[in-house]
């Protein structure tokens, strides 16, 4: 699996793909302009790949969602705290046909991983939550959408994610729990849910009671011994991006496409500029030629992508409306909102101080959030707002902002927590991405788990008095 430039498919690269027989594409944000545009993309790209491409894009919800121009699904662990398995379902399905209106057959979710570590810097709000019982039930229910509405599903990032506190897109982590408690916790949900499984996407990260040398995405023992032999799993395995320096820096692009595809990977995801995809692809020729990738286990690789293209067609199917699901993705943020130490809010019609960040700009995988002044102008419906804009909050002097008798709102809009937050005592603290942030602020909360336009139509309504907050924490507060 390969990712291509830009919005089209240019000549150049479709004699790339061509010339290397590549029937898998990985779409990002470069690749999305509007959805006319990204139709005609995938049909030009099915046309090129054949009926057994497979067109894939990280669609979680919440803030990893490439396309700006539907409606936006909630996070993972905002379902999770709704804790309404019918309501996973039915956003799961929802963001589907989103896909599936435009011809793209595989979405690379739902996170199976259970977020223990609050000071995980990349999983966080993306699972659904830090008990493996929710992460199986609703993981389960997002299974069953994708499937009814017709696109692939991928649980990520067997074996675990949820408990580093490093960033494989960064850094190689680690995690040292013993197998019983692995079994116990991190690898539950994977386990139980492959039955009804159609991919698998693996974790580049360390996991010594499995292998005590490889990362998972390189481990033989993790995704033959474990996955395959063990567990009897038989879909599709795809490497997350083999460009994370978790493998990158370790490893080298070639060498790392071999041993993953010799630990038991059928698919590898090299994505980046044009050398490291030919490095990975000259690679496995070489390794296939040599003898150092059985053939016979190369055939069972491309007879399981096949198989899952024909279940999962990339097809176009325009007669789907995305807007026909905005209701009940709205309906999931609101069932989202949780209370977190009693918040109340200030009455509407009065003067609010309101701290935001200026900017809280795109990181990784996820996409850029909420500015400030967007937020004072959402605000604005409620209250007269005196917007306090930061770009560090270290800058911040709270004795200063405490000085007058407004009331003091703090908005979190980044995926990192702030040490600079830890300890301060606003009258009303909005957790508007990073849920943890909740932990560091020494005031009552209210908790959204996305800075969706959704999400704060949300807020206001709650601010106003209109609506509850309903949702229960989906981790130890």
């Amino acid at each position: 699996m390969v990712d291509i430039p830009g919005p089209e498919l240019d000549a150049d690269t479709a004699a790339h793909l061509r010339r290397y027989g590549v029937r898998s594409v990985c779409l990002f944000g470069k690749n999305v302009v509007d959805e006319a545009q990204l139709t005609r993309l995938c049909a030009d790209l099915r046309a090129l790949m054949g009926e057994g491409a497979l067109i894939a894009l990280d669609h979680e919800g919440g803030a990893i969602v490439r396309p700006d121009f539907w409606p936006f699904a909630p996070s993972a662990m905002a379902l999770g705290a709704a804790d309404d398995v019918a309501l996973t379902g039915q956003v799961s399905g929802g963001l589907a046909r989103q896909l599936r209106r435009v011809g793209i057959n595989w979405n690379f979710a739902p996170v199976l991983d259970v977020n223990v570590n609050p000071a995980n810097p990349v999983i966080g709000d993306r699972a659904f939550g830090a008990d493996t019982a929710r992460v199986t039930r609703h993981g389960r229910a997002a299974l069953a959408g994708h499937h009814e509405a017709g696109v692939a599903a991928c649980v990520k990032h067997f074996p675990g994610h949820g408990d580093t506190a490093l960033d494989s897109h960064y850094a190689l982590p680690s995690v040292t729990r013993s197998r019983q408690d692995l079994d116990r916790l991190e690898f539950a949900p994977f386990r139980d849910l492959l039955p009804v499984t159609p991919a698998v996407m693996t974790a580049h990260v360390v996991f010594p009671a499995l292998d005590a040398d490889a990362p998972a995405t390189l481990s033989r023992a993790a995704l033959t011994g474990l996955l395959r032999q063990e567990w009897g799993y038989g879909g599709v395995i795809v490497t997350d991006s083999m460009g994370m320096k978790a493998i990158d820096d370790h490893y080298g692009r070639g060498e790392a496409g071999v041993l993953a595809l010799a630990a038991g990977a059928d698919l590898v995801m090299a994505l980046g500029r044009r050398e490291a995809q030919e490095a990975t692809l000259d690679a496995v020729a070489q390794a296939l030629a040599d003898g150092r990738l059985d053939p016979a286990e190369g055939q069972a690789s491309a007879e399981r992508l096949a198989a899952l293209a024909r279940t999962y067609p990339a097809q176009a199917d325009p007669t789907l409306d995305p807007q026909a699901d905005a209701p009940v993705f709205a309906r999931a943020w609101a069932q989202a909102l949780t209370a977190y130490r009693a918040p109340v809010a200030p009455p509407p019609g009065s003067a609010v101080q309101l701290v935001a960040q200026r900017r809280a700009p795109r990181e990784n995988v996820s996409e850029a959030s909420v500015d400030a002044a967007t937020l004072a102008a959402d605000l604005g419906e409620v209250y007269t707002v005196d917007l306090i804009a930061f770009d560090d909050p270290a800058e911040l002097d709270w004795n200063a902002l405490h000085a007058g008798n407004t009331p003091l709102i703090l908005a979190t809009t980044s995926r990192h927590r702030h040490a600079a937050l830890r300890g301060t005592r606003p009258d009303l603290h909005l957790a508007l991405y990073n849920p943890y942030a909740a932990l560091d602020v020494d005031a009552p909360a209210l908790l959204t788990y996305g800075f969706r336009p959704e999400a704060r139509r949300a807020v206001v309504a709650w601010l106003r008095g209109e609506a509850s907050a309903p949702g229960t924490l989906p981790f130890q507060g």
